[in-house]
This record gives structure tokens, C-alpha cells and sequence, in this order.
């Protein structure tokens, strides 16, 4: 890798939650429930539409609650294209299905794309660039959501609190009311 060891190489994390991984239906195994990232790393990834292999998973990309953000597949020279290539492959675009699964020491995962060679080049290259702009973006998301859950809960108590002025001012209307009838 060009920017450092991967992620999760080397890291005490051995197991990713089967959430951030999207099995597919037409996985050969049912979902595991838990996935072990050593085992994952170097998966053989291949295409969905014919099934042939297109390189291995290099490294994989979590987001802040640890959930599998993408993986990043290195094509080698497999796509005819110029040299040795590494691509992000978001989520919900890959499955990952499982062979010997019920013995970790011959446990074996393969990752299927479902996207072309044409798709898959056209992917983000995973570069300082990309991982700048990933950052970046990844922040400035997370300002915004904090700025709408305030905005949220500030509008939430505007109306709670007109909504208890209302019901005082009807109360106080109905005992008006009441106190006159009452007269």
C-alpha cells in the first residue's frame, strides 16, 4: 500500500459486526453474524456478472461507529488497466460470502462486486487525495448533523412550548368560564 499499513492489518480488532458487512441472498453460507477482518484482508474479489476475479481486498474502510464504510480492492493488472490499481468500493455495492465457516483456522471469504470493470474503474482511486476529501467530507457531515439535531431540538421545544402556552391559555379560558357559569 502506498500511504501507510491498511487499517485493520494489524489492529486488535478481529472481527468486523456482520451489519457493516453486506452478505448478499445468493451467499453461499447464511449470514455469519461476525466476520473476522484478517480473514477478510486479501479476500479474492470477484465480479457478480461473470464471476471472474478482479484482485484482492486491501485494506477495509470503517466509518466513526465502526461499521464497513468500503473496502479497497486492489485490481493489480486485472482490468486492463494502466498498472497497478487500488479502488474504493463503497458498501452496499459488494457481498461477501463465506466457505468454511464454521472453522476459523480454513475460513474463507469472497468478495463479490456488483459493478463492471467499466463501474469499478470509474471508482474513487484510494489515494492521499480521496482519504483527505473522505476526512473532510466524513467532518463536515457530522457539523451538519449536530446543526440539524440542534436546530431540531430547538424547534422541538419552540413548539412544546407554544403548545403549553395554548393549553394554559385554555385552561385559563375553561376556569374563566366555569367561574362565570359558576357565579
Amino acid at each position: 500500500m502506498r500511504y501507510g499499513k491498511p487499517l485493520l492489518r494489524h489492529a486488535t480488532l478481529s472481527t468486523l459486526i456482520a451489519g457493516g458487512l453486506l452478505v448478499s441472498a445468493s451467499a453461499m453460507a447464511e449470514p455469519q453474524g461476525l466476520y473476522s477482518s484478517d480473514e477478510l484482508l486479501d479476500a479474492d474479489v470477484y465480479t457478480a456478472a461473470d464471476s471472474r476475479e478482479i484482485g484482492e481486498v486491501e485494506d477495509i474502510l470503517l466509518d466513526n461507529d465502526m461499521r464497513v464504510r468500503a473496502l479497497v480492492i486492489d485490481t493489480g493488472e486485472l482490468l486492463d488497466i494502466d498498472g497497478d490499481q487500488e479502488f474504493v468500493i463503497e458498501a452496499g455495492r459488494f457481498s461477501v460470502e463465506t466457505h468454511n465457516g464454521d472453522d476459523l483456522d480454513d475460513i474463507e471469504y469472497r468478495v463479490i462486486v456488483d459493478m463492471s470493470d467499466a463501474q469499478i474503474s470509474q471508482q474513487p482511486t484510494y489515494d492521499n487525495d480521496w482519504w483527505q476529501d473522505a476526512r473532510q467530507g466524513a467532518h463536515e457531515a457530522w457539523e451538519q448533523t449536530k446543526e440539524g439535531a440542534a436546530s431540531a431540538w430547538e424547534t422541538t421545544q419552540e413548539g412544546a412550548s407554544r403548545a403549553l402556552d395554548n393549553i394554559g391559555k385554555a385552561l385559563e379560558n375553561v376556569g374563566k368560564k366555569t367561574q362565570d357559569a359558576a357565579e
